[in-house]
């Protein structure tokens, strides 16, 4: 998904959950804060690269494709964007392949509760927003992995546009280039997708490269064929997968905002926004790349508010002012402890699996009391107190 999405959208989910158009604009911002807080811009704010919630395309061509650098590109990847679906799925296959196919995304996992209710525990609108990033990418990123494999992830020629004509289907076939600095022209079926590589864990097989952009377009319907699912014929209706997402979203957010008591798989607000059902699903269904105006035509309808632009730096000032002791309360330090901690617990969510592609986490609260521990016995010898 895009900005129009994960930024307006969310914002739009947010409102019609509860929240105030303040509180609504703190969890989109969050939301969308997840595609820019990369290492570069880590680094720039001098933070912990540990909480890299994406990564650049010079991040990844530039890094070191050995182990260590395979499981960091997978933990963020699969924590943030492509959320595995069953990491105990029973798959006839090598442990190394298995271990991939196990980290194919979906929707509606045990994976997705535990992010939702790790939001709940956290209680800050940053690790709200991130968990609608989440959400909402399994939606649009279902049947990809977060990690570089040329077995799970590749594609082949077979690529149509589905459309309907008076009910009747039709279809054109979709021509790629890899040209990544050409728009994608929808008037001619002309998309960017990566480049091909024969090498298993080269980064043009990481997430949905191998086809392009279509997965973050809410209009698109397509036919492909995905090398894990042996090149059979998978179709995807991206206006029918966005909408379950606004509508989960929506209901998942009342949770996290007080008024369900619980978040189930598979559950959705569809009653609540009935009302707006037409509205969202022709945005939903508008063919443009771009559908930033008009979620935020609605959503400024919804509050009677102004959706301010996503500005990255934004609270940068703040977070870079404060002292070390007072960071964490800073509106980016909230947000680098709550992408630790779903990081941390996607990584160890793998790992206790059996399956280290993505390494294993830290518990970084245990460390800083056994880190606290160790200065306070080493004061009291020194008698300090």
């Amino acid at each position: 998904m895009q900005l129009d999405f994960h930024y307006y959208a969310t914002y739009c989910s947010a409102f019609l959950a509860g929240y105030s158009h303040k509180e609504s604009m703190e969890i989109c911002y969050s939301a969308q804060l997840v595609d820019c807080m990369s290492k570069t811009f880590l680094k720039k704010i001098k933070a912990s690269p540990i909480a890299a919630t994406t990564q650049l395309s010079l991040e990844m061509v530039d890094s070191n494709k050995d182990i260590l650098e395979l499981q960091n590109i997978t933990r963020i990847w699969s924590s943030f964007h492509f959320l595995p679906y069953d990491l105990y799925a029973n798959i006839k296959a090598p442990k190394p392949y298995r271990d991939k196919y196990r980290l194919i995304c979906n929707t509606n996992s045990d994976l997705l509760v535990k992010t939702v209710n790790l939001a709940k525990k956290n209680a800050t609108l940053q690790s709200t927003g991130i968990a609608m990033h989440v959400l909402a990418d399994t939606w649009a990123h279902r049947y990809f992995a977060g990690v570089p494999s040329l077995v799970i992830n590749n594609t082949n020629s077979y690529f149509y546009e589905v459309t309907y004509k008076d009910g009747q289907e039709q279809t054109r076939k979709i021509k790629f280039n890899n040209n990544p600095f050409k728009t994608d022209d929808i008037e001619n079926a002309i998309y960017t997708k990566s480049m091909f590589q024969t090498s298993e864990n080269a980064i043009m097989n990481l997430g949905h490269g191998r086809a392009g952009h279509l997965p973050d377009y809410s209009f698109m319907r397509y036919k492909y064929m995905p090398a894990w699912n042996k090149y059979e014929v998978i179709f995807k209706d991206n206006p029918s997968d966005y909408y379950h997402a606004f509508c989960q979203m929506t209901y998942a957010l009342k949770f996290l905002h007080g008024d369900r008591t619980s978040f189930e798989k598979d559950t959705y607000e569809f009653d609540q926004l009935k009302k707006y059902e037409n509205k969202i699903k022709e945005i939903l269904e508008k063919r443009q790349l771009d559908s930033c105006n008009d979620w935020k035509a609605f959503g400024e309808s919804l509050s009677g508010q102004t959706i301010e632009p996503f500005d990255l730096g934004k609270y940068e000032e703040e977070y870079v002012a404060a002292t070390k002791q007072a960071k964490d309360d800073t509106f980016l330090g909230k947000f680098i402890e709550a992408a630790i901690a779903q990081k941390s617990m996607v990584t160890n969510e793998i790992a206790d699996s059996k399956n280290f592609l993505a390494g294993r986490s830290i518990d970084r609260k245990k460390r800083r009391a056994k880190r606290l521990s160790k200065l306070l016995k080493k004061n009291k010898k020194q008698g300090v107190q």
